[in-house]
């Protein structure tokens, strides 16, 4: 069969159709513009989502860390300084250094309960929690540190615990150690160990002994994260929370995890082997994270991140993420919609004017900000089905009225419909994306060229 081009189609734009098809693309390559506007458009409401997960966090608490408990023990230390001259002189002085004992074991079971806070059409993960703690301290290695026992200043001992963001501190913990119970109380200048420490002041002159077992219970509210140092010889850590999504985080993977009834209950237990500091050292030595605005490394505690683990509530759709990979599609999809529409013109001999395109290309177009307003309302999914129905509605509406015709309106509608319903698919993937997609375009391109090679472009046929 053979189609003949009449004169109005095959005369289109003084009869090149060449011409045409280069007007197409660079219209085509036009519309990439309006496209990153909307790109930006969809960073800056991600980047409010942001400031407002912030502000949240500001008023209710952040990400969480527990940190120790660490026992610091100070002692006298004898220093011989020798004077730079020739008579060597000798100078004896006595200074007050410190060591740092970690517990030998460390037990933390966490119960956690995140919910969801709204402001306005934003939404964040906040969570209180119960963290019980307990554990045990080694014996102080008198041996191997060098220390001489009637040097150690044992009422001046002081236990440190560390909390990001004290903020979250729903009472005033109690921590039980050597039999006896104190109040924690914040402490930035004795021992700048954490970040934000904790202290209590176990006067040990009695039992003249690190050999102590510890408990305490923390009340702690936080947002998206909480995490905890592997800071035990033994760490063993049980955290249970009514979350269906979690994302466990950090260096070291659950050694079991179950979930169950919109939940999950997730274990550790570690080995200080795998860790990068000693269970004592001596000395003024931080345990920092690599952001500390102070930037301080030590020898002893570098790279401390990689010890760091816990558990994310992440948001189950993140519409922002989704939004933004469709419109990076648009381009595709532009491209698509114009070559089916060029191709419908041969079959149908309707002229469809560069105007009409750009109507059309608009509508593509304000397709990403129905696709963006209506995910912050109802949910990517739902938005994905309102913004691709009213679009395909449209558009098969107008090319009706230009074709004047039902049964051609009704073909570029389902070819629209399989366009986006296949990139809805490819977001849905994930993972097979790259190769769904890389199949598709190869089997489009393979179409087109079948089909390019039923028209004579020099007689201006369709065969």
């Amino acid at each position: 069969m053979k189609i003949e081009l009449n004169s109005e189609s095959g005369n289109w734009f003084g009869g090149s159709v060449i011409l045409k098809l280069a007007l197409i693309g660079f219209l085509t390559l036009i519309l990439l513009i309006p496209n990153f506007w909307i790109q930006d458009l969809i960073s800056e409401r991600q980047e409010r989502q942001t400031e407002i997960n912030k502000e949240i966090a500001n008023d209710w608490s952040g990400k969480q860390l527990i940190e120790g408990p660490v026992l610091v023990i100070p002692y006298k230390k004898t220093i011989v300084e020798i004077a730079n001259d020739k008579s060597k002189t000798a100078t004896v002085k006595e200074v007050i250094a410190t060591i740092h004992i970690l517990p030998e074991n460390l037990n933390m079971d966490a119960e956690v309960k995140p919910t969801k806070l709204h402001r306005g059409i934003f939404e964040s993960v906040v969570y209180t929690s119960k963290i019980t703690v307990n554990g045990s301290f080694s014996e102080l290695e008198l041996k191997k540190s060098g220390i001489n026992p009637e040097k150690i200043l044992w009422d001046k001992a002081k236990v440190f615990i560390g909390i990001s963001d004290l903020k979250g501190l729903k009472n005033n913990p109690q921590v039980k150690i050597g039999g006896n119970t104190y109040e924690v109380e914040p402490d930035f200048i004795t021992e700048d160990l954490f970040d934000n420490n904790l202290s209590i002041s176990p006067d040990l002159s009695k039992l003249k002994s690190s050999k102590l077992d510890f408990s305490l219970v923390l009340d702690l509210k936080g947002s998206e994260e909480l995490n905890f140092l592997h800071i035990g010889k033994n760490t063993k850590i049980k955290l249970t929370g009514n979350w269906a999504d979690p994302s466990f985080i950090g260096r070291y993977s659950p050694d079991n995890r179950s979930f169950k009834d919109g939940g999950f209950t997730a274990d550790w237990n570690l080995s200080y082997f795998n860790r990068n500091y000693p269970q004592q050292w001596e000395g003024e030595r931080r345990i920092i994270t690599k952001g500390d605005s102070n930037n301080v490394v030590d020898v002893a505690t570098d790279n401390i991140d990689d010890s760091i683990f816990g558990v994310k509530f992440i948001l189950p759709v993140d519409q922002y993420q989704k939004t933004m990979r469709t419109a990076k599609y648009a381009i595709l999809i532009i491209m698509l919609t114009f070559i089916a529409l060029f191709f419908m013109e041969f079959i149908q001999k309707r002229k469809i004017h560069l105007l009409q395109y750009v109507l059309i290309s608009a509508a593509m177009i304000v397709y990403y900000t129905l696709l963006l307003a209506f995910g912050e309302q109802v949910g990517f999914n739902y938005a994905y089905l309102i913004a691709s129905v009213s679009t395909i509605v449209l558009i098969g509406s107008f090319v009706k009225s230009l074709m004047k015709a039902v049964k051609p309106a009704l073909l570029f509608s389902t070819i629209l419909s399989v366009i986006y319903g296949f990139i809805f698919v490819i977001i849905q993937l994930q993972d097979l994306a790259l190769l769904s997609g890389s199949i598709a375009l190869f089997v489009v391109v393979a179409l087109l060229m079948f089909l390019s090679g039923k028209i004579d472009w020099n007689k201006k046929e369709v065969v």
